[in-house]
């Protein structure tokens, strides 16, 4: 790797739902930089949209690279080597196919109308209890929960301590390391006490599927089974709570956009869509990819042994890939967006997070009109800090 000085990333600490406004000067200038996270060892940061979707899709970059590395990262601590997110095919497509029939998009379009129906009773209750409501709390947190919960058998009436491990896997300075590995090691010993209960009795869930796939097929490896089952609890619904009140929050700030969904709710899959295109939910780029041979990218060579990392947000950005890709356009029919990522990881639960996004938007914006902040958004919203994902942790709406 080149000897030049690395630059500190992320370059400016996180502006609510704003790019990092030097994205766009790298894409014109310099779109592959050294970048020194705040753990592990520097990296080149990926901005364009065609090199981003070589790191991601690229068999020549490797995430099973990173190990006995100390590989760059926004957290102390590392992925651990036996997560799906760092392993590359063929363990990564074993562990995959394992739920990937769970995350069909036909398999998650038959649990369309259970979704509704927990949209529609949260709704019910905000209604019940009237405005203000707290739009996190009550409503963008459960959805999600509840229906990962129900699809992994867990106990729903545990939820209240999912938001902490939650916050514990994501945290880059929220939590002490210390409490880092604390609320880990308690999320890993829940885990492993339900699939003891599965080893009991076996239930018709995605939870008792792989213990199933562990004990009788020998499929997975214990290890692998407890980290495969944490991540789908952590990811399963942390990135939607995140996305629903990201969205509503850019829809109250573009009026002309929100008031163009209310009078064409048919636009809903689309503007679900460019918001995932338009919303930079990570704070910075992470999970590098290590490249297994010299590659050549945007005129550098990036040379075999060497780590980049694929910056999404910079991506969506692109102004090669995106007419006025500023510009929130919920009718825009451009290239894919990287929000869900691209290539062997990309999100195994897109289906589902679609599902339960269009569902939110809709119920929303029906049943709540005339949805807006119940003061000035300065003081009813307030934002994550110190975690990988940016969004509110409150935002105080009304209604008429």
């Amino acid at each position: 790797m080149t000897t030049a000085e690395p630059r500190p990333y992320p370059f400016t600490p996180p502006d609510r739902l704003e790019p990092d406004p030097q994205l766009s000067t790298l894409r014109a200038r310099q779109p592959l930089v050294r970048v020194q996270l705040p753990y592990g060892e520097p990296a080149w940061l990926a901005t364009r949209y065609e090199d981003v979707r070589t790191v991601l899709g690229d068999p020549r970059f490797s995430r099973a690279g990173a190990a006995g590395r100390d590989q760059p990262r926004l957290r102390p601590h590392p992925t651990p080597p036996d997560n799906i997110l760092s392993l590359d095919p063929p363990d990564h497509t074993r562990l995959r196919r394992l739920v990937a029939k769970a995350f069909t998009t036909r398999r998650v379009e038959r649990l369309r109308p259970r979704v509704q129906r927990i949209a529609d009773e949260l709704v019910d209750s905000m209604l019940t209890q009237g405005p203000p409501a707290d739009l996190v709390e009550d409503f963008a947190l459960p959805l999600p929960i509840t229906v990962i919960c129900e699809l992994l058998g867990v106990p729903l009436h545990d939820r209240a301590d999912f938001r902490t491990w939650s916050d514990a896997v994501l945290s880059t300075t929220k939590f002490t390391p210390e409490q880092i590995r604390d609320n880990v090691g308690k999320l890993r010993g829940y885990v492993r006490d339900l699939i003891a209960q599965r080893r009991r009795t076996a239930t018709d869930d995605l939870l008792s599927g792989l213990v199933a796939a562990r004990d009788d097929e020998d499929r997975l490896s214990e290890d692998e089974m407890l980290s495969l089952a944490e991540t789908l609890l952590v990811a399963g619904h942390e990135t939607t709570a995140s996305q629903i009140p990201n969205f509503v929050y850019v829809l109250l700030t573009h009026p002309d956009q929100l008031e163009r969904l209310r009078a064409d709710p048919g636009l809903v899959p689309l503007a679900v869509e460019e918001l995932m295109r338009y919303v930079p939910l990570g704070v910075g780029a992470s999970i590098p990819r290590y490249a297994l041979e010299d590659v050549e990218l945007s005129g550098v060579l990036v040379r075999a042994g060497e780590p980049v990392l694929a910056s999404l947000n910079s991506a969506n950005r692109d102004e090669s890939a995106y007419t006025d890709p500023d510009r929130l356009d919920l009718t825009r029919q451009q290239a894919s967006h990287v929000g869900f990522g691209h290539g062997a990881h990309h999100c195994l639960g897109a289906p589902l997070a679609r599902v339960e996004l269009q569902i939110a938007l809709r119920v929303l914006l029906r049943r709540l009109p005339g949805l807006r902040f119940a003061e000035d958004p300065d003081a009813c919203v307030e934002w994550k800090q110190g975690l990988s994902l940016s969004g509110p942790t409150r935002m105080s709406i009304t209604w008429d």
